[in-house]
């Protein structure tokens, strides 16, 4: 079992930086999770690339 990462992101909708936490053993990721601050819904992308290191694509749920 791996251990999770944290990454900071930036909610879209109120600008707040928010951590979370994505699993490395996972290589691609979408997700939906509500914003700590503002509970509006982020949708997650997350892409770990040959070095395992991650990128995030943070939305907001509409767009």
């Amino acid at each position: 079992m791996s251990a999770l990462d944290s990454l900071l992101i930036q909610c879209p909708y109120c600008g707040e930086t928010l951590e979370i936490s994505v699993d490395p053993s996972v290589a691609e990721q979408e997700y939906v999770e509500d914003c700590q601050v503002c509970c509006q819904p982020i949708l997650l992308k997350v892409v770990f690339d040959d070095n395992l290191i991650p990128h995030v694509d943070a939305r907001a749920e509409n767009e």
